[in-house]
């Protein structure tokens, strides 16, 4: 493959703890290498198959299980979710704070709907995103991480009126079990990891040592570790629990690439493979900025500078332009808070994953590493 030595020189310059890069086209693996440590601090090095925490990149697999009852009929993705979720059948909105600090709070327009859960359009909003929602969470104790409880909070906006990065779809995966009558983690067992035999991906509550940890940059350039588990708490959280490897998660992305089917088994008709991956977006609005209340655990960061980015019902940013690393328009791609990142490009029939686990989100060396990954893979389509 072309490039290699140029990417492992960008891998070695960005200082990371350790990554696992990996490249597929739709019908096997092109490229997949570990570099350096699972845990930097206790010299555990890393594996190609090692388990990382991917985060936001399980939005793709809930907003799957959505689509497949869309298409069973089990699911009507413009009917107002109260019906399925009463905690959303008369949602309040935030708008600021009154002079003694107090919220306030009216109802929304408008009924919210699977579909603005899907797009991001529902006003459900990211504490570590947005100020005042952060406010608002820390003023009514909905801060604790892994709580169902932390889901119950106001919208930002109007259902329909704007993009905001959250929380809407882990109210989706809840929507999932209340028509699925299982947990996410079983209907996901059953409908996609299970079919498509992605036998690492999961919700997991314990976290092995062995596994990659979340690492923080130090002033000196090395690195410290925090604990911290995603998948655990109270509920399968639809919108970022799933633990998973490199090699499962390409499953996944052939999957996509190949139009909803993988080595003989079918997980989406092809009309829902064609819906996961079009552009759903209201044209007026833009995806993919993100803004941040907390920085040391999310960064601001636009992944597509200078553009409109669309967003599909499969749970993926769409570059409607040619994408900065040279990804075709129309290509899919998202992330996980511990800066994992992965891109989809039917045009060329190429994905490729980069996994780390480092934080705050957007950190420069992991993204200048995943950009690298791409040029390589698109100096060999």
């Amino acid at each position: 493959m072309k490039g290699i030595a140029e990417f492992e020189a960008a891998v070695a310059a960005a200082n990371l703890p350790g990554v696992v890069a990996l490249i597929t086209d739709s019908k096997e693996t092109r490229y997949a290498k570990a570099f350096g440590m699972a845990d930097a601090v206790n010299g555990v090095p890393m594996r190609e198959d090692s388990l990382f925490q991917i985060a936001s990149m399980t939005k793709a697999l809930t907003s799957t299980a959505v689509l497949q009852l869309a298409e069973r009929g089990l699911l009507d993705l413009d009917a107002p979710i109260g019906a399925l979720l009463p905690e959303l059948a008369a949602p309040q909105v935030l708008d600021g704070f009154d002079a003694d600090g107090a919220p306030i709070l009216r109802p929304a327009h408008t009924a919210v709907t699977m579909r603005h859960l899907l797009l991001h359009t529902s006003g459900c909003a990211y504490t570590f995103m947005n100020a005042d929602l952060l406010r608002h969470a820390m003023a009514t104790g909905k801060m604790a991480a892994g709580k169902r409880a932390s889901l119950d909070l106001p919208l930002m906006f109007d259902p329909g009126t704007n993009w905001q990065y959250g929380t809407g779809i882990d109210w989706a995966g809840l929507a999932v079990e209340a028509v699925a009558g299982m947990s996410l983690g079983d209907w996901f067992a059953r409908e996609i990891t299970g079919p498509l035999g992605m036998t690492q991906t999961a919700f997991r509550s314990a976290w092995d040592a062995n596994e990659p940890q979340v690492h923080v940059r130090e002033a000196d350039g090395g690195f410290k570790t925090q604990a911290m588990v995603l998948g655990g708490g109270e509920y399968h959280n639809g919108g970022g629990g799933l633990s998973s490897t490199a090699g499962d998660y390409a499953r996944f992305l052939r999957m996509i690439l190949r139009g909803g089917e993988l080595d003989g088994v079918r997980v989406l008709s092809p009309e829902s493979a064609r819906i996961a991956r079009e552009d759903a977006l209201p044209a007026h609005l833009s995806a993919g900025e993100m803004t941040t209340a907390i920085p040391s655990f999310a960064t601001a960061f636009n992944p597509l500078p200078g553009q409109r980015g669309g967003w599909t019902l499969g749970g993926y940013l769409v570059n409607t332009e040619t994408g900065p690393a040279g990804r075709s328009p129309g290509s899919l791609h998202w992330a996980g808070i511990f800066n994992c990142y992965y891109w989809i490009d039917t045009d060329r029939d190429l994905a490729g994953v980069i996994l780390a686990q480092i934080a705050p989100f957007a950190d420069p060396g992991v993204l200048d590493t995943f950009t690298a990954l791409e040029q390589m893979a698109c100096a060999n389509a």
